[in-house]
């Protein structure tokens, strides 16, 4: 047991809950698994409220990662090409993750090489900035790869 102003001994449990009830104090279980198991006499509500306060703190400074997504068409022209590319570089630069599909309507679904050579001119494009969590799959009509953001930072 270990209480309030950092001394420690072994006590039996009564002892131990003896000695918390004098300082008004509760006797709270810290390692179950250790032999003899280690308890400590604090208060337990101000113990919970810090806990509680370290773990909002732990939430805001964390940060959330979104998935972007960049659509393509199988004949995506140049320049709209560049303009996609240069958003999923912000968005990986952010730290999200970018999701990036080509699109098959109607019959283009027979141009699946052409979509696979955007998606390998996308990664390209991309480079050092990304790497690739998933490669190029058909899902249903559309074909996506994705990226995430790599860990070197210029």
């Amino acid at each position: 047991m270990v209480d309030p102003q950092g001394k420690h001994g072994i006590y039996p449990i009564e002892e131990a809950l003896r000695m918390a009830r004098e300082q008004e104090l509760d006797l709270v279980e810290i390692s179950p698994a250790a032999e003899p198991p280690v308890c400590k006499i604090i208060d337990f509500g101000k113990y919970k409220y810090e806990l509680q306060k370290r773990e909002k703190e732990a939430r805001k400074n964390s940060h959330q990662v979104e998935m972007k997504e960049i659509r393509f068409r199988p004949h995506t022209d140049t320049h709209d090409f560049d303009f996609k590319v240069k958003h999923a570089k912000a968005f990986l630069t952010e730290g999200h993750k970018v999701r990036a599909y080509v699109q098959f309507r109607g019959r283009d679904i027979v141009y699946k090489d052409h979509g696979m050579d955007v998606l390998a001119r996308f990664m390209a494009e991309l480079g050092e900035l990304a790497k690739m969590d998933q490669e190029p799959r058909m899902e249903g009509r559309r074909m996506a790869l994705i990226l995430s953001p790599s860990k070197k930072k210029g």
